[in-house]
């Protein structure tokens, strides 16, 4: 008889905690979705966004809203005084906030571009801003003599490499896996694989012990997206590629770890997606938003700085806005 007044006094005990939750649930706007985390210095853009969609290879100036990446708030302290980077798909995106935060730390700068003069022309003169040198190189990394070549102005112009940013890349999704053709699979390929190949094979022996490799990779390299298995095949392979060089460039004394972000708003989405998925891009991160350009680069400046990551090679650094 107990033993049944303390089962029912269990159960009660539980539902009672079911109401209290349920309760919470409904307080909270009868289940409905939260606002996007903002965590940064400023506040950060969240969707939906304007319904756009632009042709390949993609135009920075062109995305509403435009995507931030001079990151106003971030101190330089000298963490990258005097070296040389080279930066491939450094025009936009990504690639030119690390572009304008390498030169705030001091660094001179080179970006390798695909087709987008106004796009670059705006970085390079965003670096000048920031007081540091910069050049660009107008090149398809899927060529190796465009690589070569890219290698080789950086050196005439500046004598050295000290960091290489293997970033440029090509994504378009493929929503049938039937319907993923050769010359699609072959270009992700020699752009994501053979591009940040060719440039490391190129530029090593311009670099110095204490010089450093970053590759971005992704957090499809990581999941999988059922949407980019070409992608997601290249950036898995941008990782295995990244732990691999590590161990074989430890000899040389220079460092080679990646940085997988997770969606961030640049020319690389409006130029894969359809308009509506693009309004609602990021949306399913736990923050639900995209990251900003400028809240990747920072990692970058860290794997590149031999003040903040000199006992640190081989490593996959995820920036995905939570799991």
């Amino acid at each position: 008889m107990q033993m049944k007044s303390e089962i029912a006094g269990e159960a009660a005990k539980q539902r009672h905690i079911q109401r209290g939750i349920d309760a919470k649930d409904k307080s909270k706007g009868n289940g409905k979705q939260q606002g996007a985390m903002q965590a940064g210095a400023r506040e950060y853009p969240e969707p939906p966004f304007p319904e756009q969609h632009q042709p390949k290879p993609g135009h920075e100036w062109a995305i509403e809203p435009a995507p931030l990446y001079d990151a106003p708030y971030y101190l330089g302290s000298k963490k990258l005084d005097g070296k040389v980077a080279l930066i491939t798909g450094g025009d936009s995106g990504i690639g030119r906030s690390v572009a304008v935060l390498f030169a705030r730390e001091g660094a001179d700068i080179v970006i390798v571009y695909l087709a987008e003069d106004k796009d670059a022309e705006e970085t390079k003169s965003a670096v000048e801003k920031e007081g540091r040198r910069c050049i660009l190189v107008k090149a398809d990394v899927s060529d190796r003599d465009h690589c070569r070549n890219s290698v080789a102005e950086t050196v005439k112009e500046f004598g050295r490499i000290d960091v290489l940013v293997n970033n440029a890349a090509f994504q378009i999704h493929s929503s049938d896996f039937s319907e993923l053709t050769e010359e699609h699979f072959d270009t992700t390929l020699k752009t994501n694989l053979y591009g940040y190949f060719h440039m490391a094979q190129e530029a090593i022996p311009h670099m110095k012990p204490g010089s450093a490799i970053i590759n971005t990779g992704s957090v499809t390299g990581i999941d999988g997206s059922k949407q980019l298995v070409d992608y997601s095949m290249t950036k898995g392979g941008i990782h295995a590629f990244t732990r691999a060089l590590s161990g074989n460039l430890i000899g040389k004394g220079i460092r080679v770890n990646a940085v997988a972000p997770g969606p961030v708003w640049t020319p690389l989405n409006p130029s894969d997606k359809e308009a509506d998925d693009v309004s609602k891009f990021g949306m399913d991160t736990p923050m639900k938003r995209p990251a900003q350009p400028e809240e990747l680069a920072p990692a970058y400046v860290f794997l590149a700085s031999p003040q903040c990551s000199s006992y640190i090679t081989g490593e996959i650094l995820p920036v995905v806005g939570g799991y």
